[in-house]
């Protein structure tokens, strides 16, 4: 059974990948301040004061390491992930973010990008902008447990889905995204997000993108219901230690990814 593509077969994903990294992480003045906390090394930019002012951007900063540690106390339990190594965080100037990485994550508040979650700066951490945090620590959390590890967007982005709903107090799929899956199906507009093999959405139209993205959370939520939360730990212990998609699949669920899809998709007829 094939493995998992390693990063040296990106290469031919061409131009759908090819953002060019930052020169260097720089600040409005090139100059960042770093604070510490027991998982994460948080570098703000320093020229934040200037707009939201020095007690509002020490506030954020705080907020934010306090949020990603709030998720950091539920890796392990919800996904068996507990990275060995403090995880970077950059809060930039929102000018340099919008300037650096706009276009690049689906989220405008943030998003994990060369080994980092990056942040752009405010003056307080707002639910939505916990719940991206919580979204792109799974992301940092891969990368730093298993950094040669390359999973298909569906997988990867449906347990970042996943754990985010998880952490703030929600474990199934609302009536509403179900009814909207149910439409999608019995229409024949569903994307068949399994035969998607690139690590990332990039490249697909906004509303396809959307669609991507709820497809695989509900693949992720459907493991949980069908076998119990703990098979998702199971399944990224395995995903983790084998690098084989199928093969980690059928040890948890019984089913290869296509026939989890598959059966998902009976499901909402």
């Amino acid at each position: 059974m094939p493995r998992l593509p390693r990063v040296a077969s990106l290469v031919l994903l061409g131009a759908l990948l090819a953002w060019p990294a930052p020169a260097a992480d720089r600040g409005a003045d090139g100059r960042f301040d770093k604070r510490e906390s027991s998982h994460f090394v948080l570098y703000q930019d320093v020229d934040i004061d200037r707009s939201g002012g020095w007690s509002g951007s020490v506030r954020f900063e705080r907020d934010v390491l306090a949020s990603l540690e709030r998720g950091y106390d539920q890796l392990d339990d919800l996904l068996g992930l507990r990275p060995r190594r403090r995880l970077p965080v950059w809060v930039y100037d929102p000018g340099i973010f919008d300037a650096q990485f706009a276009g690049r994550f689906r989220f405008r508040v943030a998003g994990f990008f060369g080994d980092a979650i990056r942040v752009r700066g405010d003056t307080a951490v707002t639910v939505p902008i916990s719940r991206t945090l919580h979204h792109e620590l799974v992301h940092a959390a891969f990368a730093a447990e298993a950094p040669s590890l390359v999973l298909p967007a569906w997988l990867n982005e449906g347990i970042a889905e996943w754990f985010e709903s998880r952490t703030h107090g929600k474990r199934r799929l609302s009536p509403g995204e179900w009814s909207y899956l149910e439409r999608v199906e019995r229409g024949g507009a569903w994307v068949p997000v399994t035969s998607f093999a690139y690590p990332s959405f990039v490249g697909l139209r906004a509303d396809a993108a959307g669609l991507a993205y709820l497809e695989s959370y509900a693949l992720i939520d459907h493991v949980a219901r069908r076998h119990g939360e703990p098979a998702i730990a199971r399944l990224v212990g395995e995903l983790i230690r084998t690098r084989n998609l199928d093969r980690s699949f059928r040890k948890v669920t019984r089913m290869r990814p296509a026939e989890l899809e598959a059966a998902l998709r009976e499901e909402l007829r």
